[in-house]
Parts: C-alpha cells; structure tokens; sequence
C-alpha cells in the first residue's frame, strides 16, 4: 500500500481592501449644492430688495422736489441758499445710504443663520439635501465657524464693498471687491484637491460626504 504526498494548501490572499469611490461625482454634487443654496441666498437678497427699494425712491423722490423747489432760490440767494440745499440733499443721501447698508447687514446675518441653522439642526442644508449629502463631525460649534467662513466667502465681502461704494470709498470698494474674488476662491479650490475639503471644512474640522440611507 503506497502513500501520496499531499503538498499543503497554499494560505487564502488577504482580500485588496476595496477601490475608494470616485470623488467626482461628490464634487459636482457639492456644485449642485451650493448652486441651490446661493439661488435661495439671492431670492432673500431680492426679497431685501423689493423692501428697501421703495423707500430709497421715496427719498430721492423727496431730493428731486426739494431741489426743483428751491431752483430759484438757489439762483438769486447766493451761497447761502446753495449751502442750504446741498445740507438737506447730503442727510437725504446718508438716509438712503443707511437703508443700503441695513439690507447689506441683513443679507449677510441671514446668509450667516441659513449656513448655521441648518448644519447645527439637520448637518446639511437645503441644497446639500437635495443633491444627497451631509457634513460630518458637524458639531454646534463647527456649524458657526463653517457658516462664518461660508457667509464671508459668499456674501460678506462683497457686502462690505458696496457699503464702501456707498460712501464715496471707491479704491477702498475696488480693494475689498478684489479681496472677495480671493477668498470666495481660496474657500472653493480646496475642495477640488484630494481631500476634497474647502477652507470652510478644513477651518471647521469637518467633511462634506455622501448621505447613507438607512
């Protein structure tokens, strides 16, 4: 009775951990996303705007009559008169000036609670929800530093360029407008390398992943 060698049994491969998902599809939801939610951002903006607008005509309105009232006057009182009128024409301006700026401030806070409100209470906000994804290790307070920079990058900014602007501060306005363009997209271009984290996610210590169904 002859014996056949069995030669062992080669030990099982270790399992290749498997391919990460692509991260492109994450990126161009993450477009769709904020394309969403800036769309809502710009009907509050038009909504400010559909507000403010008849009171700054009101006033202009008041600076027109003011001036075709005392057109004569301006003409044979001397510089008395013209003083007079460029006073009253000056407050008029601060006035509509003010109600700029306070649509401007309102626009950024409430850029500012619609960022916060909705990563604090839901992690996501309408436009991440709708294209599927959520922000992880989103706590309260991440949530306000994520809405800080997100609300500066987005609206803030440019808000305060056109305050300048307002006030007469053209080269001061042209330098924050410029500033704006450089932050608005030092918070976008890191989200298109590896990590896929925009300065708003690396400031904040969290990460915009897809949404898991349960």
């Amino acid at each position: 009775m002859t014996f056949t060698p069995v030669s062992p049994s080669a030990p099982p491969r270790p399992t290749a951990p498997p391919a990460p998902l692509p991260s492109r599809p994450v990126t161009l939801r993450r477009a769709l996303a904020w394309t969403i939610d800036f769309a809502l951002i710009l009907l509050f903006a038009w909504l400010l705007g559909s507000l403010t607008l008849p009171r700054v005509l009101a006033y202009l309105g008041e600076a027109a009559d003011l001036v075709q009232s005392n057109s004569w006057e301006m003409l044979t009182g001397g510089e008395d008169a013209v003083d007079r009128v460029q006073q009253l024409l000056w407050t008029m301006w601060r006035r509509v000036a003010v109600l700029v700026i306070q649509a401007l401030a309102l626009l950024v806070a409430g850029t500012f609670l619609y960022h916060w409100a909705s990563l604090a209470l839901f992690r996501r906000t309408p436009g991440k929800a709708l294209a599927g994804l959520e922000v992880a290790s989103c706590t309260r307070r991440a949530a306000a530093v994520r809405a800080a920079v997100s609300t500066t990058a987005d609206v803030g900014c440019f808000a305060l360029a056109c305050c300048l602007l307002v006030f007469g501060a053209f080269a001061a306005a042209f330098t924050v407008w410029l500033l704006s363009v450089i932050v608005f997209w030092s918070n976008v271009l890191p989200a298109l390398a590896a990590s896929r984290r925009s300065m708003a996610d690396r400031l904040a210590g969290t990460t915009v992943i897809r949404r898991v169904r349960h």
